[in-house]
């Protein structure tokens, strides 16, 4: 897709449900797919031999253990349990159903800016806020998310699977 140049870095970023720069930051050859070269892979034993990049399964782009995600909230935050039904759901359908999942409690405002926490619900996938915007400011206060349905307190499920889908790909 992206050596075409009728998709650019922004409109695959917006399909992905991801500021421009955070799908830069996620794909280490993205200039060499840009100019149209495929960055070479190494072989793995028992591999069929695919011309072009090699792709993943999501099984084999991620062992589920090794996905690490978390829910940072606010006390009594009234989206939490969408938002983790929701992540739980989007985890099956993307076949990670064992990924364990922590939920972590932000306090204070002096925590709230240490993390980088924006509202709550923020899911951070290694790390990483799939959804974050461009200039966020560290608080205690509610999240709003822009879902296909509108604004909501949490990510929509297809929104969960295509930044569950970025990451574990990337991973590979």
């Amino acid at each position: 897709m992206l050596p075409n140049p009728e998709h650019s870095i922004t409109s695959i970023a917006k399909l992905l449900g991801v500021s421009p720069g955070t799908f830069c930051r996620h794909i280490p050859d993205l200039k060499e797919l840009r100019a149209g070269a495929v960055p070479r892979q190494p072989a793995r034993t028992g591999d069929p031999v695919i011309p072009g990049p090699v792709r993943y399964t999501r099984a084999q782009a991620r062992d589920p253990g090794s996905m690490d995600i978390t829910v940072l909230v606010v006390p009594d935050c009234p989206n939490e349990k969408a938002a983790i039904e929701r992540l739980r759901q989007a985890l099956n359908d993307v076949g990670l159903s064992d990924t364990d999942v922590t939920t972590h409690v932000v306090s204070d405002q002096t925590e709230a800016e240490r993390s980088g926490f924006t509202g709550s619900p923020t899911i951070l996938i290694d790390g990483r806020d799939p959804f974050s915007d461009p200039d966020p400011l560290p608080g205690l206060t509610c999240r709003v998310y822009r879902t296909p349905d509108g604004l909501a307190g949490a990510p929509s499920i297809s929104q969960l699977r295509r930044a569950l889908t970025a990451a574990a790909d990337t991973a590979g």
